[in-house]
């Protein structure tokens, strides 16, 4: 929120952004400060102390509750000497987890300071940010004008170490242009050693914070009192300056006959907070305030027509009013919200529950009510649970059309734990979606479809959430058994109720439509059937950006690359999985978060390099043993790709092994037409590697040969078998014309056609290599060649002149030659490097390290590795220090 600096500007309330991330409407309160109350005591001395405390990095305002460390802040906006723009977090302690902090940080400062860049994205995940995020947030900081002060109240909320850890980064990387405001009870668990030794900290602490006499006085009299030299001296010693005490201390003496003789009497017992508190103030104040503040205390925030709502009266606006201007530890925050001090909160729920627990539930389900009525759903959805209200929860989640957000919200987790508690007794067509859907998000599809099968008649026709709610469950449940006709029609059926629904619903929950979409392209995946798979998870990789569509974007994006892959375009799928992993970091997914998918295509792109201990890596970096209820492609995928590896490594045998997993029923369920396809084809493949060319004509007989990887495979069983051969050339002849047909199927049926050639040494054999090679240069395919290695390797050493415009063919395919002069001509890079790459590049060059360059570029160090291992697949090279020698020879790092 931008501050004028003018001492004694008044407050001005910024615009603000529509949403939060918890998606419910924006809770100004939590990003602004509170308003002072009328009997509010400016202390100059601590304004003054502000003013010289934020010249330094960080600022301590440390002391017990009711202190004053908050009001003392946010006067300190109004009328000190502010360096810059400001942005207000009031912390709770949901915020205790990276993700969900610094989505907030991310709103107090887009409403506080103009301007911050879109690419702050809310972080798809409550518990993880991505490093490059925070990098970026501090290069942005370090391009303000002025340095930008940020306030976080209530910090005492904030333990974790490693959140902990990232905001001192944060202080760190912006070297005194960010001011940062600590407000809170407890130490923070920061190097406050450190930022002491280096003058980077100061600290306002309990002993500042404590009223002096004149400030007791001044206080006593703000309340109408007018205590004698000696009263005020008494409170202020008896108090230690405690400024909640002596300001609730005041407002119990207003009630007496006799208030100065009422104030010499305190004693230091008065001080024990419960007793003070509930027999000095809530016991002085009449029935009705009484009542309103044990109903409220449920709150964490209380409008006045909350309050009606859960004492049944009319007078809340009054009695909130009134006790803000006593300053009675009610405060009022921005948009006519009000909050109770969080220790007066606390006593008094600890008050209600225990003199009348049951009226706790009922109030909750008031306040439920209350708030789906005024568009905060979520909150509402909490109370409803807390209350036992089950119904009403499940019907708040499904008609606000965010039954999605069990399976891919930020706090999908959370949300199915939740859900999974509701007991049986609810049981209206909502609750029972609900409980289908938590089954869904837990691998049960069979139990899911059991319950929709229950539900859906009793459905009303005219309820389009719990048509919609239906639609989408059955969609998933589909994906999951690998019935592409079932989630066809229910998907068709999601869309056409989808443009029945509240179009700013849909806005407000993408994941719904987005999780349709991605669970029928990978049904239709399942089916072998690319080309309607590819559209819709085509649709789901460009829903609009928000944490709940991020791993929806994330796993169709690496879906899409598995369909480039297995229509043989092994450089195009890398392409589409370092797209995704932009992506995911923008969204700051997790790594060990995101899709199996990924690491999948990344494995077999790796065997089509000929990099096997990259594919071993990216195997063993999903799970290692599949387990029921996964998706069959990923589980497929992974039995395929490992037993690929065995035949890398020389071992046709142990592939073979691999492939009788796929016949367990608990893995795969139904098989496809598309799965035996893909089985039967590896297996074939295996036997002839393993000179058995009749058991691999015999692995496809009863599997589909419809793709191109398959046609080739086939062909060369039935070519080493002697089957047919003519038949089998024309049908390589007319693959290898196909411009549709990818870069690895076409480079094989080029060597294939080669080999079957009847002078394979000849000058068509010959011409066919160079086609081959030209063919897989530009995504460096090692593999084909590695199949054919006896026959690549002899004619090569026949023409080596084919082997030297190839230096990117495996060394051991390739005849010895002498050290290339250092004038001679160097290849160029395989396809040109981004501009980013260039950048690493000329890190690269500087000697700086992946976690500097990282730092340099704001990047994460794994994005880093990622351009790195880019580049040297580009260049041809094998490690940096030859990327860079091969770069500067290409002089493609220019003057950087």
């Amino acid at each position: 929120m931008a501050v004028t600096r003018k001492a004694s500007a008044p407050w001005e309330a910024p615009a603000l952004p529509a949403r939060l991330p918890n998606g419910d409407p924006v809770l100004a309160t939590r990003v602004r400060p509170p308003r002072p109350p009328d009997t509010f005591l400016r202390r100059a001395r601590l304004v003054h102390r502000m003013d010289q405390s934020v010249r330094q990095p960080v600022t301590l305002v440390n002391g017990p509750a009711g202190a004053g460390k908050t009001l003392l802040v946010a006067d300190w906006l109004t009328c000190g000497r502010v360096p810059g723009p400001v942005g207000w977090l009031t912390l709770e302690a949901a915020d205790n987890q990276p993700g969900n902090f610094w989505a907030y940080v991310r709103e107090a400062l887009r409403a506080g300071v103009p301007g911050p860049p879109d690419e702050l994205a809310v972080p798809a995940e409550a518990g993880y940010v991505d490093p490059s995020q925070l990098l970026r947030l501090a290069s942005w900081i370090n391009g303000q004008p002025e340095p930008l002060v940020l306030v976080l109240d209530e910090f005492e909320h904030i333990d974790d170490p490693g959140l902990t850890a990232q905001l001192h980064d944060l202080v760190r990387h912006t070297a005194g242009r960010l001011r940062l405001v600590l407000v809170g009870r407890n130490e923070p668990l920061l190097p406050l050693h450190r930022y002491r030794a280096a003058g980077e900290l100061a600290e306002i602490r309990a002993a500042d914070l404590a009223l002096d006499r004149a400030e007791t006085a001044a206080v006593l009299e703000r309340h109408g009192l007018l205590p004698s030299a000696a009263t005020a001296e008494a409170v202020q010693r008896t108090l230690s300056g405690w400024t909640a005490g002596v300001r609730l201390l005041a407002l119990a003496a207003q009630r007496a006959d006799d208030p100065d003789t009422y104030l010499k009497r305190i004693d230091a017992e008065h001080a024990a907070v419960s007793d003070f508190l509930l027999a000095e103030v809530l016991r002085t104040q009449p029935e009705p305030t009484q009542d309103l503040l044990l109903r409220c205390s449920i709150l964490g925030r209380v409008h006045p027509d909350l309050a009606d709502a859960l004492t049944g009266r009319r007078d809340a606006r009054r009695i909130l009013g009134r006790l803000h201007q006593e300053n009675a530890f009610t405060e009022a925050l921005t948009d006519g919200w009000y909050r109770l001090h969080p220790m007066f909160a606390g006593i008094l729920r600890l008050h209600l529950n225990a003199s009348d627990p049951d009226r706790v539930e009922e109030l909750q389900v008031r306040a439920a009510h209350w708030l789906a009525e005024h568009g905060q759903y979520r909150t509402a959805l909490d109370h409803a649970a807390e209350g036992g209200a089950w119904d009403l929860a499940a019907e708040l989640l499904v008609d606000q059309l965010a039954l999605g957000e069990l399976v891919a919200g930020r706090e999908a987790a959370r949300l199915c734990d939740l859900f999974a508690r509701m007991p049986t007794d609810a049981s209206t067509p909502a609750a029972e979606l609900v409980r289908a859907a938590v089954r869904l998000a837990r691998d049960d599809a069979g139990a899911a479809l059991r319950i929709l099968e229950e539900v859906e008649p009793q459905l009303p026709p005219h309820r389009t959430a719990l048509q919609l709610a239906a639609a989408f469950v059955r969609t998933g449940a589909a994906r999951a058994v690998g019935s592409a006709a079932l989630a066809d029609r229910a998907a068709r059926r999601a869309h056409e109720l989808g443009s029945q629904a509240p179009a700013e619903l849909l806005d407000r929950h993408p994941e719904l439509l987005t999780l349709v979409d991605a669970d029928l392209g990978s049904a239709l995946l399942w089916q072998g059937r690319l080309d309607e798979a590819g559209r819709a998870l085509g649709a789901a990789a460009q829903a609009p950006p928000s944490p709940t569509t991020a791993r929806l974007r994330d796993d169709s994006l690496c879906r899409l690359a598995l369909i480039d892959y297995l229509r043989g375009w092994p450089g195009r799928a890398e392409r589409r999985v370092r797209e995704a992993d932009e992506a995911a970091e923008r969204s700051s997914l997790a790594p060990d978060s995101r899709t199996d998918v990924r690491h999948l295509v990344l494995a077999a792109t790796a065997l089509e390099h000929e990099e096997l201990a990259d594919a071993r890596t990216e195997l063993n970096r999903m799970t290692r043993h599949p387990a029921p209820g996964r998706d069959p492609v990923v589980v497929l995928g992974n039995l395929l790709i490992r037993a690929k590896l065995h035949l890398a490594q020389g071992h046709p045998d142990a592939a073979l092994r691999v492939l009788e997993e796929s016949r367990r029923p608990e893995l795969l369920g139904h098989p496809s037409d598309w799965s035996r396809e893909r089985v039967a084809v590896t297996a074939a493949a295996a036997h002839l590697a393993a000179g058995r060319p009749q058991e691999a004509v015999a692995a496809l007989a009863d599997a589909p040969t419809r793709a191109p990887d398959s046609v080739v495979t086939a062909a060369q069983a039935r070519l080493c078998a002697g089957q047919d051969p003519a038949a089998t050339l024309r049908r390589l002849h007319a693959l290898r014309d196909d411009p549709a047909v990818g870069t690895a199927p076409r480079t094989r049926a080029l060597l294939l056609l080669a080999q079957a050639d009847p002078d394979p040494d000849g000058p068509d054999g010959t011409r066919l290599l160079a086609q081959a090679l030209g063919t897989a240069e530009p995504e460096r395919l090692r593999r084909p060649f590695r199949e054919s290695a006896a026959w690549v390797r002899r004619q090569l050493h026949r023409q080596p002149q084919l082997a030297r415009a190839h230096p990117w063919l495996p060394g051991d395919l390739r005849p010895a030659s002498p050290a290339a002069a250092p004038d001679a001509e160097v290849p160029p890079p395989a396809e040109p490097l981004t501009e980013r790459e260039r950048e690493v590049l000329v890190c690269a060059a500087g000697m700086l390290s992946t976690q500097e360059i990282a730092d340099r570029l704001f990047l994460s160090p794994n994005t880093v590795k990622t351009h790195l291992k880019n580049i040297n697949r580009k260049l041809l090279t094998g490690n940096r220090r030859e990327a860079v020698r091969r770069a500067e020879r290409l002089h493609l790092l220019g003057d950087g």
